[in-house]
């Protein structure tokens, strides 16, 4: 009888305490490879610490396809709740209506202010009237890679392996002349072939000079922006007359020139600080690698960025329900107190009280081009610009081919012009 009592009494226990609520979140991203594990190991440790709140993630493909998925899944409402974003997309997000602003309650409840992000990347998340839509995660650039081994005995390497006389144009040149001579089969590696290797490249070298691709009132290459941009079409051609940098290369074949000791430098993102490092564990790598900022070749320490970030789509014609906005809010939050982890790909984190702390100054090689965060040049705030734009396009349809001598600069700027004003207009 008393075991039957107490059965009764456990049962009506458990019937009178309801079971934990939680809010389900749909969340989309681009990240695969080495990004993609790291931000599913963030969000199942999420997921683990918040049992009132359950994220379902998927990765979609990058670029293009994800883009048009969102813009037509948000706008019949079967969107996700939250997603990764590339804020050089942002205008055309404006464009096509499909992101919801965050506001400053937003901001609050995830516990963020805007002061807590770098300027060039709080930028970039806003809109032409200074609304956020974005907030930022990381700060993922074109940074320099270079063969220590290979440039060892040269006057471009210092007694503590970092690179010494490249800061002009001159210089630098003179280092790629020097590795020529040291046997490099290309002294400078990046994929000349590919719509994002020569766009980022070119626009790094153009910003250098102060030149605008794009103008905040849609002009394509202002003032004497046109006679800025045939200059660094210049320098890209000529490094390909001298035999400095490898003809139409592929994005995977510049990896592997660099990867096989065959480049004294390579121009390419951040994010390939992950293969050096899992080369250099595993034995797999022949030489003493280094990491810096892009030296300022044409004049100013700028270069190519752009960054990932988190925003809320629209819900076709509904709005998401408070709570539900609140526990993505919280999400996203969590995510950037938890940008160091994220950093591990090469990253700078968006979010200062990560990026300032000792942790991430520990952090290397990060830390020897963590000074870009500030500095860095982001993509024009025009719907013709960003990942998988009309801007790429012109780069691997026009620029390419003009650094590899079948269009005079003169001739390319024109052509550059001439497509992006068909966009545009």
């Amino acid at each position: 009888m008393k075991r039957l009592t107490s059965l009764v009494t456990a049962i009506l226990l458990s019937t009178a305490i309801p079971a934990l609520a939680q809010q389900q979140i749909t969340w989309w991203d681009f990240f695969v490879g080495g990004d993609g594990v790291r931000m599913k190991a963030l969000l199942q440790q999420f997921n683990n610490e918040h049992p009132d709140i359950a994220v379902t993630a998927t990765s979609l493909e990058w670029g293009t396809p994800f883009y048009t998925k969102i813009r037509t899944s948000a706008a019949v409402g079967q969107g996700p709740d939250v997603m990764s974003y590339h804020l050089s997309r942002l205008p055309m997000a404006l464009q096509e209506g499909v992101l919801t602003p965050i506001t400053v309650a937003d901001m609050e409840t995830a516990g963020l202010k805007e002061d807590d992000f770098f300027g060039p990347a709080l930028e970039a998340a806003k809109g032409p009237d200074g609304t956020l839509y974005a907030v930022p995660f990381d700060i993922h650039s074109t940074v320099l890679f270079y063969n220590k081994t290979l440039l060892e005995g040269t006057e471009y390497l210092d007694a503590d392996g970092k690179l010494t006389g490249v800061d002009t144009l001159e210089g630098f040149e003179g280092a790629l002349a020097a590795a020529k001579d040291k046997g490099a089969e290309a002294p400078i590696s990046y994929a000349t072939g590919d719509d994002g290797g020569v766009y980022r490249v070119f626009y790094s070298l153009l910003a250098q000079q102060g030149g605008e691709l794009i103008s905040a009132d849609g002009e394509v290459l202002p003032g004497d922006s046109g006679e800025k941009a045939a200059n660094a079409i210049r320098v890209m051609t000529h490094w390909f007359e001298e035999g400095w940098q490898p003809e139409q290369a592929a994005y995977e074949a510049s990896v592997a020139l660099f990867t096989s000791g065959k480049s004294a430098f390579f121009f390419n993102g951040a994010w390939e600080v992950p293969t050096m490092v899992d080369l250099e564990k595993g034995g797999n790598l022949g030489f003493e690698w280094g990491v810096a900022e892009i030296p300022p070749l044409m004049g100013k320490q700028t270069n190519w960025a752009d960054s990932h970030g988190f925003a809320i789509p629209i819900q076709g014609k509904t709005q998401m329900d408070p709570e539900k906005r609140a526990a993505v809010m919280t999400l996203i939050g969590w995510m950037e107190e938890h940008s160091l982890d994220w950093a591990a790909a090469g990253h700078i984190p968006a979010y200062k009280p990560v990026a300032e702390s000792e942790a991430f100054r520990a952090m290397e090689p990060n830390a020897s081009y963590a000074g870009l965060a500030d500095r860095a040049t982001y993509d024009p705030r025009s719907e013709a610009a960003g990942v998988a734009s009309p801007v790429y396009d012109a780069a691997i349809n026009i620029i390419s081919p003009a650094i590899h001598g079948y269009m005079e600069p003169e001739d390319a700027v024109e052509e550059i012009r001439s497509e992006l004003e068909g966009v545009l207009n």
